[in-house]
């Protein structure tokens, strides 16, 4: 988008039918599981029908869903004016007629609300984990160098960016391909000496070799959120071999009290996966067991879908049946329910400080996704909440506080998946 804007094109991020007519509507697909690819040909179909009404000049689709399934889209999808795969950027921006500027790679035209964005420190994979196709769809692991993203952060810190939100394939792998080492926490603690970032947040870690020195930086600096994303899939063992995860049980538990005590009141957020091959009662049981165990305070789950190509795909037998599937699924997110419910009635009373994503109203199209009482209400965030993921920080009678900026707050009231607060200060 970056590229496009210095050549000349206005950019629309997430086009709506409001911003018809578009010259043109470049459409970056998802390939990873099924629903995803199912709601990627949706979008494009209905491209397709605004560009026959006049609509849309041309239609270019990009990314993984294109990547992969390039040759069967054009022969289903004639209409598309052309395809792209992940890597293909200056191919993008030819075909629209701005020649590719490796002086502006890291620079960014900001998608998300102006205070956060996220930084993508590598692409790729190396796990081969059975059910993931992204090792098909963005090959193996490339980290980015380390100066390279420090610039990008630099970047986005001086177009008012004040949370960075670190994520890739695998950000627990970073730097391993570079130097033969994990430099996830070096490089961390350089992005903390950028003046105007404010926080820093982890996503999509991995358990097998997880950097235990990332810990003691997140214990001792302040901009770095207590809080870590990392998907364990599974706990028991058979469905950890079956899932190839590198991992066991005991290896996950250990990890989980690794990091309890080397960050007191971390924030863990994990995702699990139920009716995978190899998944019986017994091992579902297990799962139940853990989650009331481990109690995490945040977490998410999603069905094993068989995905072309992978290890899984070809070599397991999928013989769980749908029904089974959302069976459990539904008894594992109930149980989430409770527990969640939980952690946030027992930070009631408690203060932090957020940062505040939107101010809505009756009318904002955010408002459809809280408890609306009819005043001008702040949805904001604490170290604890990722956005789009988790819930929100709700602030009411503070107008204030504009989004963009910090405020601390008290807790006063809670539900299974927001909290609700008070104003103190206004820093």
């Amino acid at each position: 988008m970056r590229q496009l804007e210095a050549g000349g094109w206005k950019i629309i991020p997430d086009a709506t039918e409001e911003d018809y007519p578009l010259d043109a509507l470049v459409i970056n697909t998802c390939g990873f599981i099924h629903d995803a690819k199912e709601e990627s040909i949706e979008y494009i179909l209905e491209a397709l029908q605004a560009k026959a009404e006049g609509r849309i000049g041309q239609v270019l689709v990009m990314g993984c869903l294109s990547g992969r399934y390039k040759n069967q889209l054009k022969k289903e999808m004639p209409q598309v004016d052309a395809f792209f795969g992940v890597d293909d950027i200056h191919l993008v921006t030819a075909h629209l007629g701005v020649q590719y500027n490796p002086r502006l790679a890291t620079e960014r035209l900001i998608s998300t609300p102006a205070h956060y964005a996220y930084l993508k420190l590598s692409e790729g994979c190396d796990r081969g984990c059975a059910y993931c196709a992204i090792p098909l769809i963005r090959g193996n692991h490339r980290s980015r160098p380390k100066d390279e993203l420090i610039a990008e952060a630099r970047f986005l810190a001086g177009q008012g960016v004040r949370e960075l939100i670190l994520v890739a394939q695998d950000t627990s792998y970073y730097g391993l391909d570079l130097t033969g080492k994990r430099e996830l926490a070096h490089l961390m603690e350089a992005l903390c000496l950028i003046e105007d970032i404010g926080r820093i947040r982890l996503l999509y870690t991995y358990p097998q070799g997880f950097p235990l020195d990332v810990l003691r930086l997140m214990a001792n600096e302040p901009k770095i959120c207590q809080y870590v994303d990392i998907p364990l899939q599974h706990v028991s063992n058979k469905v950890l071999t079956a899932m190839r995860r590198n991992t066991t049980k005991a290896e996950t538990l250990q990890l989980i009290e690794d990091f309890r005590t080397f960050v007191p009141g971390i924030y863990l957020r994990t995702t699990l996966m139920v009716g995978h091959p190899g998944e019986d009662e017994q091992a579902f049981g297990e799962l139940l067991d853990f989650v009331r165990e481990a109690r995490f305070e945040r977490m998410g789950a999603f069905m094993y879908s068989r995905e072309e190509g992978t290890y899984g795909a070809l070599h397991l037998k999928d013989r769980i049946p749908l029904k089974i599937k959302q069976e459990r699924y539904n008894r594992l997110m109930e149980l989430q329910k409770d527990i969640s419910l939980a952690c946030n009635k027992s930070r009631i009373g408690s203060v932090c400080s957020i940062l505040a994503d939107y101010a809505i109203t009756k009318e904002s199209p955010e408002g459809s996704a809280v408890r609306f009482s009819g005043k001008v209400m702040i949805l904001g965030r604490s170290q604890y909440e990722a956005p789009e993921v988790d819930g929100y920080v709700i602030l009411e009678n503070a107008p204030e506080v504009k989004p963009g900026s910090f405020a601390e707050v008290r807790i006063v009231n809670a539900d299974a998946y927001d909290l609700h607060a008070q104003i103190i200060d206004k820093q």
